[in-house]
């Protein structure tokens, strides 16, 4: 084994809890079935509402995931939300994803009535959300990477975010 005296030994990744986010969303808009990159479909956002150890509030109504599904069933996300902190700053959130779903439950996630009911651990969805923001208080958002797991609930999707230390 040849070793390359580039690398360097560093931290390991570690992570801290940054908010619990469940999105409200509306009823879905399909572009179509046959685009040129695949289906795409528009989730907007109707509300909802985040909460963790240095910041809450709610998910304001207007955003949306503009996602697309690959033929294999993959969903490909590509979401920009607005997030008001309960002390009325914003918070621009804007994430890519990826959402895999096994053949054998693809139907029954295909229905926005059941699809909550299905165990998380038996798909893959995972998002990686940037920050925006003018805020004094919450400019510390704007240098951080984000990940996320989701995960469907009743009318809508949660993750739970972490961010990078």
């Amino acid at each position: 084994m040849t070793t390359d005296a580039r690398i360097k030994t560093v931290e390991t990744i570690r992570t801290a809890a940054l908010f619990d986010i469940v999105v409200d969303l509306s009823p879905q808009l399909n572009f179509g079935d046959r685009g040129p990159l695949g289906r795409r479909v528009l989730f907007g956002a109707a509300g909802g509402s985040f909460e963790g150890p240095r910041l809450r509030g709610d998910v304001v109504a207007g955003g949306g995931d503009w996602a697309l599904f690959r033929p294999d069933g993959t969903m490909m996300l590509d979401v920009r939300v607005t997030l008001r902190t309960d002390d009325d700053e914003l918070v621009h959130m804007t994430y890519q994803g990826r959402c895999v779903i096994p053949p054998q439950i693809q139907s029954r996630m295909a229905d926005p009535t059941t699809r909550h009911q299905i165990d998380p651990a038996q798909y893959y969805f995972r998002t990686n959300p940037l920050f925006e923001t003018g805020s004094t208080r919450y400019a510390w958002l704007n240098d951080v990477v984000a990940i996320g797991t989701g995960y469907m609930v009743d009318g809508g999707v949660a993750y739970h975010v972490e961010y990078v230390l």
